[in-house]
C-alpha cells in the first residue's frame, strides 16, 4: 500500500494502517519531521485510547491504555546503541502481545523477530506525505 496525503487526511491515514497492519508492531522509517510522531498520536486514538498522547523522545517509551490492551510507543532516537536498548528492557516490551508503535526502529533491528509491519514515511517535493505500508 502507498498512498500520497496531507496533514488533513492524516486521520484517514491511521485508519487504513490500523486496517491492513498484520501485527500489532509498527516500525515508522522516516527523516526526522516527516510526521512519523502525527501518525502515531492518531493512530491511538483509532485504536480507542483516550490517554494524551506525547513523543517519549527523553522517556524512550510512554504507554497508552486501551480497553483491553496497552499500546507502547518507543522513540529510539537517542539510543545510541542495542546495550542501551537492553538497559531499559526493549525486550520484555518487544516479547508482549500489545501494540508497539516503535519510531527509528532501525536501532534494534538486529534483535526484532519477523512479525512486524514497516512503514515508510517521506515527504515529496510538494511537501506532501507518501507513505508506505509493508
Amino acid at each position: 500500500m502507498e498512498i500520497n496525503f496531507g496533514l488533513n487526511d492524516v486521520e484517514n491515514i491511521a485508519k487504513q494502517v490500523v486496517k491492513n497492519a498484520k501485527t500489532k508492531t509498527l516500525l515508522f522509517y522516516g527523516d526526522m519531521g516527516v510526521g512519523k510522531t502525527t501518525l502515531i498520536k492518531t493512530i491511538v486514538k483509532v485504536l480507542g485510547s483516550d490517554d494524551e498522547v506525547s513523543s517519549p523522545t527523553f522517556s524512550i517509551v510512554n504507554e497508552y491504555q486501551l480497553n483491553n490492551d496497552k499500546i507502547y510507543h518507543f522513540d529510539l532516537y537517542r539510543i545510541h546503541d542495542l546495550e542501551e536498548a537492553y538497559n531499559f528492557g526493549i525486550e520484555d516490551y518487544l516479547d508482549s502481545e500489545h501494540w508497539k508503535l516503535i519510531e527509528w526502529p532501525e536501532k534494534i533491528e538486529p534483535i526484532l523477530n519477523d512479525r512486524f509491519d514497516r512503514i515508510n514515511l517521506k515527504l515529496d517535493s510538494d511537501n506532501h506525505r507518501i507513505i508506505k505500508l509493508n
